[in-house]
């Protein structure tokens, strides 16, 4: 079987990638545990299955390659093992929580970690960030039951251990999570000035009009290129409702306008959005009128949060920014709208 160091070596051979010297700095940790993982385990009626070895928690800014390397890594496995990204994970154990209460469990947590860790020696999160207080009341106990299940994680973030949760509601209730992995996985950080994501965009065109079978080849060309055409499904839980995103993969969305604006959705759930993804491709976006007045609403607080946020925005649209909404009350308003939108394709846009 390859090891990590081959298998980024042969992608780098084969013009997938570019070598990074800060990626390849963290490929001896990914080749650690993919060489632990994969020893022989001694059997025998008193013996004793060894710690599993430490995960590793890979941080850093957004573009440098974490769920690149995070998928390699899953790549070169052959024992059974799972990458999700962390929000879709956690609506998963909410909702095995949830069915346990119904059953009278008196401790729910306990047979959901079970679940998990029967099923995989490996779990690969990508994008661990806690936003919601029932999430941290909740990870500190399941990573340490699954751990000692001798399941290894290995998680990629934008913050630092330290900062996961920062200034959340009952914060000190987290800060054993926090402890656990410090202790229980290696923290190494991603330091570059290279955002690859963003590389991939300089001098790209970022903005389709008209909507019609041009913009749709030309936006799926788009998605191909960020993501290579992986997707999972992203459900964002904001105030008990669920914000569902078809497409998602690595920090990348993808959604048509009526998936984000044609429901009744508000500021919390772009808020909430803006927050989750670094890039969003909106679809189909229409002309703006009376007709469609409440939808146009909803889209100028989600172009907001998204310019708040420093979201990168690709769309495809019936007109240009400017075109957009030239009739109709909120017409005035939306000039301001156009103006981020404009704003928003220029280079280097995004965090």
């Amino acid at each position: 079987m390859a090891s990590v160091q081959d298998e980024y070596e042969a992608r780098v051979a084969a013009g997938q990638i570019k070598r990074d010297p800060v990626q390849v700095a963290c490929l001896p940790e990914l080749e650690r545990i993919r060489a632990e993982v994969h020893k022989p385990q001694k059997s025998g009626l008193f013996r004793k299955a060894p710690p599993p070895p430490k995960g590793l928690y890979l941080w850093g800014g957004v573009g440098r390659g974490k769920s690149m390397l995070m998928d390699l890594f899953v790549d070169t496995l052959e024992v059974p093992a799972r990458r999700v990204h962390f929000h879709a994970f956690m609506q998963e154990m909410h909702a095995g929580m949830h069915a346990e209460r119904k059953k009278g469990t008196e401790d729910v947590i306990k047979p959901v970690a079970k679940k998990v860790s029967d099923a995989v020696k490996v779990l690969a999160f990508d994008e661990m960030q806690i936003t919601d207080i029932t999430d941290a009341m909740i990870v500190g106990r399941l990573f340490e039951q699954v751990m000692a299940a001798g399941c290894v994680i290995v998680t990629t973030s934008n913050r630092v251990p330290d900062d996961l949760y920062k200034n959340g509601l009952n914060r000190e209730l987290f800060l054993p999570a926090i402890a656990l992995i410090k202790d229980r996985m290696v923290v190494q950080e991603m330091a570059s000035d290279t955002d690859h994501r963003q590389n991939r965009m300089v001098g790209a065109q970022t903005y389709f009009t008209p909507n019609g079978p041009e913009a749709r080849t030309e936006m799926e060309r788009v998605w191909q290129e960020l993501t290579g055409g992986k997707s999972e499904e992203l459900v964002l839980t904001v105030q008990g409702r669920q914000l569902a995103l078809p497409q998602y993969w690595n920090g990348v969305a993808r959604a048509t306008f009526y998936d984000l604006c044609g429901r009744a959705l508000g500021p919390a759930d772009y808020l909430k959005l803006a927050e989750t993804v670094r890039v969003l491709m909106i679809e189909a976006v229409p002309l703006l009128s009376r007709s469609n007045f409440n939808e146009a609403k909803r889209f100028v607080t989600l172009i907001d949060a998204l310019y708040e946020a420093k979201v990168r925005v690709i769309l495809s649209a019936a007109d240009t920014p400017e075109m957009l909404y030239v009739e109709g009350p909120g017409s005035f308003e939306f000039d301001r709208t156009a103006s981020r939108l404009q704003e928003m394709q220029s280079e280097g846009w995004g965090g």
